[in-house]
């Protein structure tokens, strides 16, 4: 995208951007978001690794009161 129209872009009302951006997300098809949000393979086996580490000590987990406080 061109700098200067990204630069105006920004300076549209919160509401004016929001459907901009949510116009965007819906122009893509089910394949083209599949396949920009896909997962690498690291990112897969780290999130198998943290799953199983839960499964295997599930008093270890944080509960989101404590994290979000």
């Amino acid at each position: 995208m061109l700098p200067k129209t990204l630069a105006q872009l920004l300076k549209l009302p919160a509401g004016e951007r929001i459907e901009i951006a949510m116009a965007l997300w819906e122009s893509l098809t089910d394949a083209e978001r599949e396949a920009e949000l896909a997962l690498t393979r690291e990112q897969e086996t780290e999130l198998d690794r943290r799953l199983a580490d839960h499964m295997a000590n599930p008093d270890s987990a944080i509960p989101w009161e404590e994290v979000g406080a």
